[in-house]
């Protein structure tokens, strides 16, 4: 085998690399043997708008070059590990935690009020490997979140989206366009970290490989504000797309913009060749469940949430 070199992260290119490495990982797996690029790519995401990704995210590439595995040591703190499946489980994985734990050490002595919490990994249900290996190194399902995993295909007709009197439905418009989207993403999502992006932050977002203005669908409010969001990703070597981080802002709910918004990424994906859709939500968040059911989802797989005490 090729030596394997760890190298922390870099630039933007990186980011590529990795998108190929889990496009390629899940050609040779399954749907859930490794991450979507759009869950991953906003994972780093919110390592660089957050945090030092030099310290934060861990490369590991062949002599050659080739990058076949990374880790990410996010807020919370969390950590996650992605393996090619040639290299899986010959070491990379233990030397990767081991990364993760030091760097966590170190910012623990730094700064214990905020990373002084327990160091959370998921592993899927059926990744019996995975749940092996954290038990192994001391964490255990703790219970307090799953987060269910679902999956609808994309190969025959599709409802058509209908848009509420008043709302337009459309892609956002551009770069221009990002201090509203993100204002809106915010007021969604804040006060968790996944809700603390600036409006240049989001326009940085957008100019992340593999985003797509045409997937960053929302709802357009009478008053010219976003009402709603939806933000859509596209594997196009396995033909799924993933829909990332979606809401409503709280004055335009239970008008049916979501579903609305959902069938219109979905319509769009499947213009762009997709075969199936995924999505994720928390097991007792049950009226997104239901919302996800209702265009065509249905429940696959559950992602397990380990810690490891501090």
């Amino acid at each position: 085998m090729d030596q394997i070199i760890g190298s922390p992260y870099a630039t933007l290119q990186d980011i590529e690399a990795l998108q190929r490495l889990l496009m390629e990982a899940r050609s040779r797996g399954s749907d859930w043997s490794h991450s979507h690029i759009g869950e991953a790519t906003f994972r780093v995401f919110m390592i660089l708008c957050h945090l030092d990704p030099q310290t934060h995210i861990r490369l590991w590439r062949t002599a050659a070059g080739a990058l076949v595995a990374y880790a990410l040591l996010g807020e919370d703190p969390f950590f996650d590990v992605q393996v090619a499946p040639q290299v899986q489980w010959t070491g990379i994985e233990e030397e990767a935690l081991a990364w993760a734990e030091t760097t966590l050490a170190a910012l623990r002595q730094r700064d214990p009020e905020r990373w002084g919490g327990d160091l959370v990994a998921f592993a899927r249900q059926d990744d019996g490997r995975r749940r092996v290996f954290l038990g192994q190194h001391g964490f255990r399902y703790s219970g307090e979140f799953a987060e269910v995993n679902m999956l609808r295909a994309l190969s025959g007709p599709l409802p058509e989206p209908v848009a509420p009197p008043g709302y337009q439905i459309r892609a956002i418009s551009g770069i221009e366009e990002a201090p509203t989207r993100a204002a809106a993403h915010r007021e969604v999502w804040l006060p968790w970290t996944d809700g603390d992006i600036s409006d240049d932050q989001y326009a940085a977002f957008m100019q992340l490989p593999a985003f797509q203005r045409e997937l960053d669908i929302v709802a357009v409010a009478p008053d010219g504000t976003i009402a709603a969001f939806v933000n859509g990703w596209a594997d196009p070597l396995n033909q799924i797309g993933e829909l990332g981080g979606v809401g409503v802002v709280p004055a335009h709910r239970r008008r049916g913009l979501m579903r609305t918004l959902l069938l219109e990424a979905l319509r769009r994906m499947q213009a762009q060749g997709m075969q199936r859709a995924c999505v994720s939500t928390g097991v007792t968040n049950i009226p997104a469940i239901r919302l996800y059911s209702a265009v065509g989802f249905e429940s696959r797989n559950v992602a397990l949430d380990y810690r490891k005490p501090a």
